[in-house]
């Protein structure tokens, strides 16, 4: 079978699947649609995977920039002749390749494309609804992917779902010692972790505010804060009382990112739209309680006192007193026996559901349902 995988940008999500794409024996080649920002992902393509050069893939891409990407779009299929593309998100890749007319599409939600930009504005309801009525089989990460694209007409049978997971090897609960809390000096602190992108709908500045809420009313409070984005000067500022209490750790190599997680006595995310967040199920791997906003991506994996706690949404003070409550009380001691249990559970939710090795062949599924 021969694969075109089109994509936004290239990121360490997409060069998991090629990865896993690439050992399928399957004929895969690779497409981006624009170069965004900040770098995302540095680890070349797997050597079994063919990029191909065309228009896009250089720069943000432009509404005006559509009639040249679409026609060079009709080339490369034309070129490559696959059996199946599979693209996302769904208003930029996968819009571009219905625009295009091929079929059988795969089309693959990124959480945020469905259960935010849908209802954005009238153009993108717009590419949304154009999209899954030219779409054979839909990609989604979580049930609230496709509740929505079922307000959009799109048959549920025709989804398959399977949280993206991670690599449960990498991501572990270690065996106890940490450098880097050892480097930081906050063996003693409780320490919280938020390894958001620092862009508004992951509401970074949220936990960052409460972060500073909190640290007030107990300075043994630690925030170790990773990531960049359009809002580092805010969130830069919000922090600035609370500054030697924070850890900046900016892009951390995939490496890297597990021995980060065991530094740390708790996740945060404050996102305001996720599906199943895979910074989430990281952490939950590494044996780390989390503390998410209460959107329904998140209430799929966090179950309230037993792997984590839940927050309203955009909650300043709320999430101030979750910290401080993990914190403090029956959880201060780092070690404490309810936290070590709630830390157990949270690895037991990754073994049970976010296996990426174990979920991964639903995608293959996917593929052979767009082409009957």
């Amino acid at each position: 079978m021969r694969i075109l995988y089109f994509t936004r940008d290239y990121t360490p999500h997409d060069h998991r699947f090629l990865s896993a794409l690439a050992k399928t024996g399957e004929s895969i080649t690779a497409l981006r649609l624009e170069r965004r920002g900040f770098q995302r992902e540095d680890r070349p393509l797997p050597v079994e995977v063919e990029q191909v050069l065309w228009r896009g893939g250089q720069k943000p891409a432009r509404l005006s920039d559509g009639p040249a990407l679409w026609w060079d779009l009709k080339r490369v299929i034309r070129a490559v002749r696959p059996d199946v593309i599979h693209a996302g998100p769904i208003q930029s890749a996968s819009f571009l390749t219905a625009l295009a007319g091929f079929r059988p599409l795969v089309s693959m939600s990124w959480g945020s494309d469905l259960l935010r930009d849908a209802d954005s504005s009238a153009g993108m309801r717009f590419a949304t609804q154009f999209t899954l009525n030219r779409t054979a089989a839909l990609v989604g990460d979580c049930a609230a992917v496709r509740e929505k694209a079922a307000s959009f007409g799109f048959p549920r049978e025709r989804t398959v779902l399977f949280p993206w997971g991670v690599d449960l090897k990498q991501f572990s609960r270690g065996d106890g010692a940490n450098r880097l809390r050892a480097r930081l000096g906050w063996e003693k602190q409780f320490v919280l972790l938020c390894s958001r992108a620092w862009e508004p709908i992951y509401g970074v500045d949220v936990a960052a505010r409460a972060f500073v809420l909190a640290a007030r009313e107990n300075p043994e409070l630690r925030l170790i804060l990773l990531g960049n984005g359009s809002q580092a000067g805010k969130i830069r500022q919000i922090l600035a009382e609370a500054q030697e209490m924070v850890y900046f750790g900016g892009q951390v190599s995939q490496t890297e990112l597990p021995e980060v997680y065991r530094a740390a006595d708790l996740y945060v995310s404050a996102s305001h739209s996720d599906g199943s967040s895979v910074s989430l199920l990281e952490a939950m791997a590494c044996g780390l309680p989390a503390l998410v906003s209460d959107i329904p991506g998140n209430c799929e994996w966090v179950r309230e006192g037993q792997n984590g706690w839940l927050f309203a949404d955009g909650a300043v003070e709320e999430l101030a007193k979750c910290m401080l409550a993990a914190s403090r009380g029956s959880h201060a001691e780092r070690g404490n026996q309810e936290l070590k249990e709630m830390g157990a559970a949270a690895r037991r939710t990754a073994e049970e559901r976010a296996d990426w090795e174990r979920n991964f062949p639903r995608l293959l599924e996917a593929y052979e349902m767009a082409r009957r």
